[in-house]
C-alpha cells in the first residue's frame, strides 16, 4: 500500500540527492509520491534527481521554488502532499533500510497515534556517532510539547518522524529564520498530537559542526531577534512563556558558545547578559541612597556592599531568572537579549581573565540549578572542560 508523501527539500544538492533517494529504494513499494522542491539550485541538483529515481523506479515529482529557505520549501511540499502519512528528510541525509515501514507499522499498532518517533543516528563529518532514541514523551500533548522546547526531552530530528497530514492540517515552518525552525514546527505537532516511539534507527542524520555554527555566527542579533519573534508565536499553541523563556535561554548559551570558541569574547559576553540602562555603581548607589534593593540591576539589599555583589554574590532566584527571561531594559544602541548575567568590570583579581569568569558562570547557571545549592565539585570541572578553547586572547 502506497501511503507515504516524502518531502526532501534540495538547494544545490548535486553532490548528494541521489544518495538519498537510493536510500529510499528499499521503501518502495509504500512511498506513494516524492515531493522534491528544488528551491533554487544553480546546479544540476533536479536533472540527477530525475536521473536517480527513473533507475530506481521512484515516483518522484520535482517542485521548482524560489524560496531560497528550507521551512519555506519544505511547506510548498506540504501544500501538495495527498498521501495519508508525511515523512521529511533533507537532501543530505540516508534513510535506513526499513525504517518508514517501522514507523508505518507502529501507526498500525497504535491507530490512535498520528505522530511517530523514530531513532537516529548520528553523523559528524563523516564518522558514525551514537543513535539518539527518543525518550521522555509522556500521554499529555501539551507537556511533550513544553518538555521538547525547554530541552528536557531528546530533539528529533527531520528524517525520523512520520506525521499524519491530517495532524499537519494547515500547520507550516517558519519562513526566514537561520536556524532551529524544525523546533517549533514539531513544538506545534506536539502540542496536539498522539505521540508513539520506536527505538529502531531509521535514518543517519548528517552533521556539520562547522556549517551548523555558521548559522549562528553571522549576524547574531538579527537572526536571533527574528527567531525569537517567531518562537512567541507558540502561546497560540498554549506553550506556556515559561518554557519558551527557557528555550531562549538556551539558544542564547549556543550562539555566546560559537562566539567563544572563535574568539569574540565581546560577543559571547552580550548574548549572555543583558547590559542595563545603568552602570552597577550608579544602580548600587542609588539602592544605597533610597535603602530599597533593585533586583532588575542585580543588586541586593543585604549583598550591596561592593559592586562585586553584582555578579559573585546574586540572589539564586535572581541567577535563575537570569537565564530564563527576566527583562532587563537595553541602553542605546544595545539590544535586549535573555541569558546569563556576566559583569566582566567587578572583579579585582588580574588572574580570572575573562574566559574564566565566562565558564564559572556557565557552571553557576547551567549546572547548579540542575544539582541542587552544593554541587559536586566533580560538575564544576565538567562545565569547565565543556567549554571549547578560544582562537585568541581571553
Amino acid at each position: 500500500m502506497r501511503a507515504i508523501s516524502v518531502v526532501i527539500p534540495a538547494c544545490n544538492a548535486a553532490a548528494t540527492i541521489a544518495a538519498t533517494l537510493a536510500s529510499l529504494r528499499s521503501e518502495a513499494e509504500i512511498i506513494g509520491e516524492i515531493l522534491l522542491v528544488d528551491d533554487a539550485s544553480t546546479d544540476s541538483t533536479a536533472t540527477i534527481a530525475r536521473e536517480a529515481a527513473a533507475q530506481l523506479s521512484l515516483p518522484l515529482r520535482v517542485l521548482p521554488a524560489n524560496c531560497h529557505d528550507a521551512g519555506g520549501a519544505r511547506n510548498v511540499a506540504l501544500t501538495e502532499a495527498v498521501h495519508p502519512w508525511v515523512y521529511l528528510i533533507d537532501a543530505d541525509d540516508l534513510h535506513l533500510r526499513g525504517g518508514l515501514r517501522a514507523l508505518l507499522r507502529k501507526a498500525r499498532e497504535q491507530p490512535e497515534a498520528d505522530m511517530i518517533v523514530g531513532a537516529y543516528r548520528r553523523r559528524v563529518n563523516g564518522q558514525d556517532r551514537q543513535i539518539k532514541v527518543p525518550n521522555g514523551y509522556r500521554a499529555a500533548c501539551l507537556a511533550n510539547a513544553s518538555a521538547y522546547v525547554k530541552g528536557d526531552i531528546r530533539s528529533v530530528a527531520v528524517g525520523s518522524v512520520l506525521a499524519s497530514r491530517t495532524l499537519i492540517g494547515e500547520t507550516r515552518f517558519p519562513v526566514g529564520l537561520a536556524y532551529d525552525e524544525d523546533t517549533l514546527f514539531w513544538a506545534r505537532l506536539m502540542s496536539k498530537a498522539s505521540l508513539a516511539m520506536v527505538s529502531q534507527p531509521v535514518m543517519v542524520y548528517e552533521v556539520s559542526p562547522m556549517r551548523s555554527d555558521d548559522r549562528f555566527a553571522l549576524n547574531p542579533v538579527r537572526r536571533f531577534l527574528d527567531w525569537r519573534r517567531q518562537l512567541r508565536t507558540l502561546t497560540d499553541c498554549n506553550i506556556p512563556m515559561s518554557a519558551l523563556k527557557a528555550r531562549e535561554g538556551l539558544v542564547a548559551l549556543k550562539i555566546a558558545r560559537v562566539h567563544y570558541a572563535r574568539g569574540d569574547l565581546d560577543t559571547a559576553a552580550r548574548f549572555l547578559w543583558p547590559r542595563p540602562r545603568r552602570s552597577g555603581a550608579q544602580k548600587l548607589g542609588a539602592a544605597c541612597a533610597t535603602g530599597s534593593s533593585s533586583r532588575r540591576g542585580g543588586v541586593c539589599r543585604r549583598r550591596r556592599s561592593s559592586c562585586r555583589a553584582l555578579c559573585r554574590r546574586q540572589p539564586t532566584r535572581y541567577r535563575r531568572e537570569a537565564l530564563f527571561g527576566r527583562r532587563v531594559e537595553p541602553a542605546v544602541g544595545q539590544w535586549l537579549i535573555y541569558g546569563i548575567r556576566v559583569e566582566p568590570t567587578c572583579c579585582k583579581n588580574p588572574d580570572c581573565r575573562p574566559a574564566d569568569r565566562l565558564a564559572r558562570t556557565l557552571y553557576r547557571q547551567m549546572v547548579r540549578p540542575k544539582t541542587g545549592h552544593k554541587a559536586r565539585p566533580t560538575m564544576r570541572r565538567l562545565a569547565m572542560s565543556a567549554m571549547p578553547s578560544p582562537v585568541s586572547g581571553g
